[in-house]
């Protein structure tokens, strides 16, 4: 091959025809090129390819096991220290619930992502995160658990599962466990976490030096992940994100960058703490009970450890944070930089962390590793045993995260509820963290085990267990017979329905049509769901309902919550029909009604959308970084869709006059109200231009060619589907000659899809 001149130093690659920059791997990839494509592919992950125990049967697997016999030899491992990294106090308990705690507290309420649901703590970017320093050794101690049970028990069971029997090895009482998370089989590649400024190392080695948590001084603000900017003027964290500092799983507990202001912290604390779903005393319960056990660790300042590891050299295996200093571990060890205990007694449950944090005044201290702690000023405070030296005794210590509980006065109000009432305490404790490592779980539907707690907390959304006697074809034959007959249009069934059910999101199984909770406070009256149409939908299913129920014999009901559903379906089948295409639309009974006590409004209005693409809704009082075709994206994958799925759904509800305020954008159609292939063919077809109305490029004319007449109006919702090569393919399907029993049919699916898509009382999930 002819030799070329190469003043860039670039490598070439060992692939012919090819040229790299720097390192084998470091091309510019399409993303690189094109930056602002829409990364369709994030709905397509986690395929069966990818998960080696696709054929398993995870719920029969995990009830089969001895489950007293996995708590024994998980407590077993708990008290076994090993010379390769020993355990603090010779027992692991205290790093286990840190790990435990780190996988469930990426969990936040704003999209429900996050947590420790399917083990992503396994997985970059988290498992490289500098606030998970050292996790990756608790993984490595409870292998030969995961060794022995294998495919019969996930690694996201096992973590929150250690941790639970951590608690019990100290003489907690926990509330209870329950088993179902699935394991992940790749990384996340599509939630957002924040500005990731830093480089996966716990120090920046730029020349303006860096502090403890490996940020260049410079970039400390903007790690910082609220709107306002630097702490003076922060006033809220950027939505969805929780953590207030990139690479956090909460909040800096040296305060809001390292400024050890306690009125600071204790401002990030609660509202950290709140976009994870937590109140004033569930926070004071999760901080205060957690502290009650183990240290912190901070012997060697942060510039001399090593990569994280997924930085790691290749013999590392998966270890990140090598430290040189000493033998590396026990009283050399270094994690976020803060050393000591909080407790003299750090393995055992009691409530010495709030007596010490009240009884004694605290003074400002630099660790080892140069982060800042407090220790008390009082001499006759009580010392800590070291966790390896025996015979040391060392200072307490608190966090400026700590100090930030004494000096708040709601907080302050808990802990003396607290400290006065250690029962209380620990039944706090105990609720708070089973919500901290279940939240993500969804309904008890999903439970497994035999230590599920017989209780239903609020936070579990609960819904009735159904008590009578299921519908049969001829009464659902029967019942859509008095849908069609009343004066309820296709466009208003079909808008209940859905509005009922693409509620639901995938990522903490919240939301969707069981419970019709639409007929509630708050979705009752959100702005998409058009609540004066839908109000009067209600008010027809409920005589329906009504007439239908007390005309039975014996258990024999229909639920509202079915009721909704049905009218959709059935509306689904006359617009088809109407179209030329017969159908039958599935519906499967058995959903029930909850009620407004039982239904949490503040956790519940998390879930009203600024932005839905399905109906064309998007709040303009939002301040939007990302477009919203990528808002749309988002949307759809929360409601665990496919492209093809997204696709036809998408270009149904257009025909169907499903935009919230029934505006006509994106209803290519003539005969709104049919279900046809419409929206597809005119939206592939030349004989359309596609007009921009403003140069902020979000509405637009679709006019004709010839005479330059704007016969339709469209969104960027639904140029989308067109523009985007990936969707436009999709899209050429279903506008084909061919194409309008398949978008039919096809729509029916996944129209069935979303209407199913919380009923895990009748599907395996």
């Amino acid at each position: 091959m002819k030799n070329i001149e190469n003043p860039e130093g670039l490598e070439k690659c060992p692939f012919r025809g090819t040229r790299i920059g720097g390192a084998i791997g470091t091309a510019p990839r399409t993303d690189d090129w094109w930056p602002n494509r829409l990364q369709v592919e994030l709905l397509h992950q986690e395929q069966p390819v990818s998960n080696p125990l696709s054929d398993e049967d995870y719920k029969t697997a995990f009830n089969n096991i001895d489950f007293k016999q996995l708590k024994q030899d998980i407590k077993e491992v708990l008290i076994d220290s090993k010379d390769w990294w020993p355990a603090d106090y010779k027992n692991y308990g205290p790093q286990m619930i840190r790990m435990a705690w780190h996988s469930a507290g990426t969990y936040r309420i704003a999209d429900g992502r996050g947590g420790a649901a399917q083990g992503m703590q396994r997985f970059a970017p988290i498992n490289s995160w500098w606030d998970n320093g050292n996790i990756d050794k608790s993984r490595r101690l409870i292998w030969p658990i995961k060794k022995k049970y294998g495919a019969a028990l996930s690694w996201a069971d096992l973590i929150v599962l250690t941790g639970n029997c951590s608690l019990e090895i100290m003489n907690f009482p926990t509330f209870g466990f329950a088993g179902g998370r699935r394991d992940a089989w790749e990384p996340d590649r599509s939630t957002y976490w924040g500005p990731e400024f830093w480089n996966g190392k716990p120090y920046d080695e730029s020349p303006t030096g860096g502090n403890h948590l490996g940020h260049p001084e410079e970039m400390v603000n903007e790690n910082l992940r609220w709107v306002g900017g630097p702490k003076e003027d922060y006033h809220d964290l950027e939505n969805p994100l929780a953590a207030t500092h990139s690479n956090l799983i909460y909040v800096n507990p040296e305060g809001p960058g390292g400024n050890m202001d306690p009125v600071d912290s204790a401002r990030n604390i609660r509202e950290s703490f709140k976009r994870m779903a937590m109140d004033d005393e569930e926070t004071v319960a999760l901080i205060a009970g957690g502290h009650a056990f183990g240290k912190s660790h901070g012997a060697v300042p942060a510039d001399k450890i090593g990569a994280a590891p997924e930085a790691a050299s290749i013999e590392a295996q998966g270890f990140g944070w090598h430290n040189p200093v000493g033998t590396g571990n026990a009283e050399y060890t270094s994690t976020n930089g803060i050393e000591g205990s909080w407790t003299p007694n750090p393995t055992n449950w009691d409530n010495d962390y709030l007596i010490n944090l009240f009884k004694f005044d605290w003074e400002q201290k630099k660790s080892p590793a140069g982060a800042g702690q407090w220790t008390p000023i009082n001499p006759d405070a009580p010392k800590t045993p070291d966790a390896h030296i025996d015979g040391k005794m060392d200072d307490l210590m608190m966090m400026t995260s700590d100090i930030a509980l004494k000096v708040d006065p709601a907080y302050r109000k808990v802990c003396e509820k607290f400290m006065s009432d250690f029962d209380y305490f620990t039944n706090a404790f105990a609720k708070a963290w089973f919500k901290l490592t279940h939240r993500d779980m969804g309904p008890k539907d999903r439970y497994l085990g035999p230590e599920v707690p017989q209780e239903d907390l609020l936070w579990q959304d609960p819904v009735p267990a159904c008590n009578h006697e299921l519908v049969t074809d001829l009464d659902i034959a029967d019942l859509k017979n008095q849908i069609l007959a009343s004066d309820l249009s296709v466009s208003a069934l079909v808008s209940a329905a859905w509005s009922s059910a693409a509620v639901y999101r995938h990522s903490d199984k919240r939301g969707g049509a069981n419970g019709a909770r639409i007929a509630l406070e708050p979705q009752n009256n959100w702005e998409m769901n058009r609540p004066t149409e839908l109000n009067q939908v209600l008010d027809t299913l409920k005589e329906i309902q009504s007439k239908f129920n007390s005309n039975q014999s014996g258990d024999k009901q229909i639920s509202l919550a079915d009721l909704i559903v049905l009218g959709g379906c059935t509306a689904i089948e006359k617009a088809a029909n109407d179209a030329g295409t017969h159908v039958q639309v599935p519906f499967t009974p058995g959903r029930m009604d909850t009620t407004q006590e039982l239904t949490d409004v503040e956790s519940f209005d998390w879930l009203k959308p600024v932005s839905d693409g399905f109906r064309n809704y998007h709040n303009d009082k939002v301040g939007y970084r990302v477009s919203t075709e990528r808002i749309f994206l988002d949307k759809a994958q929360l409601l665990n869709l496919s492209a093809p799925e997204w696709t036809v759904l998408t270009g149904g509800l257009r025909v169907l006059d499903q935009n919230f305020d029934h505006s006509k954008h994106g209803v290519f159609t003539e005969r709104p109200g049919q279900l046809t292939n419409d929206f597809f063919q005119v939206l592939t077809s030349m004989d359309y231009e596609w007009v921009p109305k403003s140069s902020s490029k979000l509405l637009f004319d679709i006019k004709n060619r010839e005479n330059g007449e704007a016969k339709y109006t469209a969104t960027r919702c639904d140029l989308i589907f067109g523009s985007n090569s990936q969707l436009r393919n999709i899209a050429e399907v279903y506008a084909a000659d061919d194409g309008q029993e398949r978008f039919v049919h096809d729509f029916v699916k996944a129209w069935d899809k979303v209407m199913m898509a919380d009923r895990y009382d009748v599907k395996d999930d």
